[in-house]
């Protein structure tokens, strides 16, 4: 199975100047754990996940006064939608993350997250190999 089987195609997009109380909401209503970060002023793609959310509750920091822009991860691994899932697991566990952004061309095509892996292995009955 490759990433294109796996990904979801439909995703959560917020902005940089998003308040981390306000991303967590739109992921919540989604039932999402990571957001797509388009920032028209910087070329490149993000992600804010649940634990960059977690994190920064942790610390202390008021989500209503935190920006996206200051929580999203820009150094992202992004995914082929050819890539095999088994790619996808080895990238996600040497990078130690949950979610991988497809991109096909210059284009986002989705999202990918573990949870996506293991109900693709577990529904096509492939085991699941560490």
């Amino acid at each position: 199975m490759n990433v294109r089987d796996g990904m979801t195609k439909v995703i959560l997009s917020v902005g940089p100047a998003h308040t981390l109380r306000e991303a967590a909401r739109l992921m919540s209503a989604r039932r999402v754990g990571a957001a797509v970060v388009v920032d028209p002023s910087h070329p490149a793609i993000g992600i804010l996940t649940e634990r960059d959310i977690l994190d920064s509750i942790g610390a202390g920091q008021n989500p209503d006064d935190e920006l996206v822009a200051d929580h999203r991860t820009a150094d992202v691994v992004f995914a082929s939608p050819g890539w095999t899932l088994e790619q996808a697991a080895s990238a996600m566990s040497a990078g130690n993350f949950r979610h991988l952004i497809v991109i096909d061309g210059h284009d986002v095509a989705g999202l990918l997250s573990m949870r996506d892996i293991v109900r693709c292995w577990t529904g096509a009955g492939v085991p699941v190999s560490a």
